[in-house]
């Protein structure tokens, strides 16, 4: 069964923003499915179960950004 969490993601401004964000977060174990905005700020990952929150945060701030569970 899939889940989904979201998470606020601070410091984006634009399309490669998005792109380097959902390229961090894609290496992580179990995420199929990865929806960022940044004129939203928002991250949703889908997986195939619970993703730790902290592998996403850590990711996001190898991008560059910071991260806060919805």
């Amino acid at each position: 069964m899939s889940t989904t969490q979201t998470y606020a993601v601070t410091g984006m401004t634009c399309g490669h923003c998005e792109s380097a964000v959902r390229e961090e977060v894609s290496q992580i174990p179990g995420v199929e499915q990865i929806d960022v905005s940044a004129s939203t700020g928002t991250l949703a990952i889908t997986a195939g179960g619970p993703v730790d929150d902290a592998a996403v945060i850590a990711a996001v701030d190898e991008a560059g950004y910071q991260a806060a569970r919805n």
